[in-house]
């Protein structure tokens, strides 16, 4: 049925997906009505079609299916709806203003003859421009909201879809739903699949074909590959569309053409890259041997030397094996130096450094992360930043990509760089990092190949390793120190296959048996909700507590354990503002992670510094809400970020993150559940792995048989990449070298 009234008071907006509860005046009288609103302003008036429900709380109301705003075409009515702020720029005094002088022809005035507003006292050309850009936007995108949701698109992408593309929207997704995939986030090729039909798009459309190539072909790239077999590639996406593999083909072929794919030859087997990473592959192979055969001036100083010149002033005595290593990255144009925790790796670290510095050598530090980077100078006593930072990243607007400052034609200074945690650097990082170098500067790559590799496509340190073109000392020795600390102990034990050994009272290590996934999360649910704060005396809080996780789904994956672990850790408060968005709820003080790059995100640290970029896998706590000015501040470690109600989508609650996003950081305490988790997850390197993030503490919960198998389970996540073989050919002479 429909219904024609007046808002006279919002209850409820969620301007997140534009939910609303109000008192809605009819000449029937005043019902409540429900549903989602592009923007709803009191005073104003709406034709609404939809039922009467009854909710067992709330009792009668009217759910709202759709509507279409009717704009007041009286004097009374239009002050009213000009004053409630639906138009930026007028307020109830302007309002009066503008409805004293032109009556009911107030708003044609605005739309038509706007110059008419400067006769306004007060009203200036600046003023009028903004109110007549707001009753305009305002009115589009009203119109064109409304034919994106009869295409069943969600309020939260109809708003960015409406900056993007403006008045256009509607015609650009007639002429191509699949575009939205590549500028929306948010939506994949599923959803726009979905647009298409509501569209009318024939299933055997060019535009169809090729986004769902690219949409495979990606899916691939997100669990890691650069490329693809072609014929598994056909196979899959003849199975997504339900077309034949002659159509797939043909269009592989004019996305070659076109510039978005590359066709390649990999170990004799035919592949397909995206262009983008099939050039960074290339790149990184070509600069890795543009540096490596390099013919660099020899230290003017005798190793020897300085390697025991490097022991006196750090007041230790070296291993051979750290000799051996520190010798290598002397002398070495690129090198690599890989082993477990409490191997000393950080002490080699501090030796190379010393030694460079004092040959007058300019050393650059840096790690992928923001808290490795951390870790690194304090350990080392040196500057230390993340790589994105060394390399004076920008956003180029243009191209919607991360730009770097440092490249070919404006190369690091440095005389050598050391990357820590080399294993998290992915093909397109390392890209970035080898083209600023210029070809006589030593790169010393310092990380743990055993580990998960990167979170981005590639697969880089180990390919590397495979390669044998790169010199790699793999450290073996675990140092006196480190073997009092059965996290590292159990660490190379489960490495190397073996069970770990079960810590006792003063231990760091523990696994707490437990049969059933309700009993695994109700023990992980006592640890981190304060049983551990409360016992260690190291733990200064709850936030010194992660609980790691293999999975996103089921009872301990991170969707169930975060909504668990925030209604333990931060529960609804008085005193805490709060916003609901896809399905979640979050609140100020929450632990969040940042689950995309965003380039374009501003920052401004305690120091009051500015910069851009926040990317896939930091976290941070939430610390202020604004649901007025629509504002969300999250602090990155010293690092402050704004969020608007449309960026939430970038952040996930944090309290449980995957192993994966986990790479680069450790944290004083970590909880792990071991349960049944799909096959590819029940692997030794993810448990090695998240083993290694706990600094002070690590606490298995779970099934013990569940943890041997893992340990058993000695497969590598196998990626698609061809750096290896790229390299290997440069070994080979097979390619022409600088």
């Amino acid at each position: 049925m429909k219904k024609t009234g007046r808002i006279t008071k919002v209850i409820f907006n969620n301007p997140a997906n534009g939910y609303t509860v109000a008192i809605f005046k009819t000449d029937d009288g005043s019902i409540t009505l429900t549903g989602c609103f592009h923007s709803i302003s009191a005073e104003a008036t709406y034709e609404v079609e939809g039922d009467f429900v009854v909710h067992k709380t709330y009792g009668e109301q009217f759910s709202v299916r759709s509507y279409r705003e009717v704009l007041p075409d009286d004097s009374e009515g239009i002050r009213a709806y000009l004053a409630s702020g639906a138009i930026k720029g007028v307020g109830p005094k302007t309002a009066d203003l503008i409805v004293d002088a032109f009556g009911d022809q107030a708003l044609e005035i605005i739309e038509k003859e706007p110059v008419r507003l400067l006769t306004i006292k007060g009203i200036g050309v600046k003023s009028m421009a903004q109110i007549v850009e707001s009753f305009a936007a305002t009115r589009d995108f009203r119109k064109v909201s409304m034919e994106l949701m009869d295409y069943g698109i969600e309020f939260n992408h109809a708003v960015k879809i409406f900056k993007l593309y403006g008045s256009e929207a509607v015609n650009v997704i007639k002429e191509n739903p699949y575009q939205l995939i590549e500028d929306i986030y948010g939506i994949n090729f599923r959803k726009a699949d979905e647009i298409a039909v509501r569209v009318g798009f024939a299933p055997d459309s060019e535009f169809r074909i090729r986004s769902g190539i690219k949409y495979v072909l990606a899916s691939q790239i997100e669990a890691g590959s650069t490329f693809m077999l072609k014929s598994v590639l056909v196979d899959r996406t003849v199975q997504l569309l339900d077309v034949t593999g002659e159509q797939v083909s043909d269009n592989i072929t004019g996305l070659v053409f076109a510039g978005e794919l590359q066709l390649d030859i990999v170990d004799d087997v035919s592949v397909v890259y995206l262009y983008g990473y099939y050039l960074a592959e290339q790149r990184v192979a070509f600069n890795l041997a543009r540096i490596q055969e390099n013919r660099t001036d020899p230290l003017p100083a005798d190793v020897g030397n300085l390697i025991r010149d490097a022991e006196s002033s750090m007041r230790i005595d070296l291993s051979d094996e750290q000799r051996r290593a520190i010798r290598t990255a002397l002398l070495s144009n690129v090198c690599i130096i890989t082993g477990g925790p409490g191997t000393g790796k950080t002490t080699i670290i501090n030796a190379i450094v010393r030694a460079f510095t004092r040959l007058g050598m300019d050393v650059a530090l840096a790690a992928p992360t923001g808290r490795a980077a951390k870790r690194m100078a304090e350990a080392s006593g040196y500057p230390a930043q993340t790589v994105h930072r060394l390399l004076e990243y920008v956003f180029s607007e243009d191209r919607d990509v991360m730009d770097f400052g440092r490249n070919e034609e404006n190369p690091l200074e440095a005389d050598a760089v050391i990357v820590d945690e080399a294993s998290m650097v992915d093909i397109m990082l390392m890209d970035g990092l080898l083209k600023a170098l210029k070809s006589d500067t030593r790169l010393i790559l310092v990380g743990d190949a055993d580990q998960l590799p990167s979170v981005g496509a590639g697969n880089v340190l180990r390919d590397m390793i495979r390669s044998e073109y790169i010199q790699t000392v793999r450290l073996r020795d675990i140092f006196r120190q480190a073997e009092e600390s059965r996290i590292i102990v159990n660490a190379h034990m489960i490495n190397s296959g073996e069970y770990p050994e079960n810590g006792t009272r003063d231990d760091d290590f523990f696994f707490l048996h437990r049969d059933t996934e309700e009993e695994m999360l109700e023990t992980v649910k006592e640890l981190a909700g304060g049983r551990l704060a409360a016992y260690y005396g190291f733990l200064q809080s709850d936030q010194d507590v992660q609980v790691l996780t293999p999975t996103r789904r089921g009872m301990l994956g991170t969707g169930n354990l975060n909504a668990v672990l925030q209604a333990v850790l931060n529960p609804p408060s008085e005193d805490k503002a709060e916003r609901k968005y896809g399905g979640r709820t979050y609140r100020e003080g929450d632990k969040v992670m940042q689950i995309k790059n965003n380039y374009q995100a501003t920052w401004i640290d305690a120091s009051q510094t500015s910069g851009t970029g926040i990317f896939n896998g930091d976290m941070g706590v939430i610390r202020e809400i604004d649901n007025d000015d629509d504002r969300i501040v999250v602090w990155f470690d010293d690092k402050r970020v704004v969020y608007g109600a449309t960026d939430l989508e970038e952040l996930e609650l944090a309290y449980a993150v995957t192993v994966h996003k986990s790479q680069g950081c450790e944290f004083p305490a970590v909880i792990m559940p071991v349960s049944s988790f799909p096959p590819m997850l029940m692997t030794r390197n993810l448990l090695y792995t998240g083993v290694t993030r706990g600094k002070q503490l690590v606490v298995l919960v779970g099934r013990e048989n569940r943890m041997r198998q893992m340990i058993d389970n000695n497969r590598i996540d196998e990626r698609n990449t061809g750096l290896a073989a790229r390299l290997r050919a440069y070994d080979l002479g097979t390619v022409n070298r600088l």
